[in-house]
């Protein structure tokens, strides 16, 4: 079975991260797939509508807190968009 290093790369860094939580896992998760449909392209953007409900995440609230904890913990680079007609762009770390 072939292995998809940017996966177990980061459950390997979330192993024994405390802070991290299943809507954290979640996001990251629909970022890791946003990034591969994009065909590996760092950094990739992001259109905040389509990442919440690819993560299964309904509000707007729980999204920035999760972006914004991802970023804090060293799992990515977040530059959001104050326009909802622009994408945000996220560098996921370590790929």
């Amino acid at each position: 079975m072939e292995l998809f290093p940017p996966l177990t790369g980061f459950y390997e860094a979330i192993e024994d991260d405390v802070r991290i939580s299943t809507t954290h896992i979640s996001l990251y998760m629909a970022l890791l797939q946003q990034w591969n449909l994009a065909g590996g392209i760092n950094p990739v953007t992001v259109v905040r509508s389509s990442i919440m409900k690819a993560a299964k995440i309904n509000a707007r609230y729980t999204y920035n807190k999760c972006m914004n904890n991802l970023q804090e913990f060293g799992y990515i680079s977040y530059q959001p968009s104050n326009s909802s007609s622009v994408a945000s762009l996220v560098c996921l770390k370590g790929l």
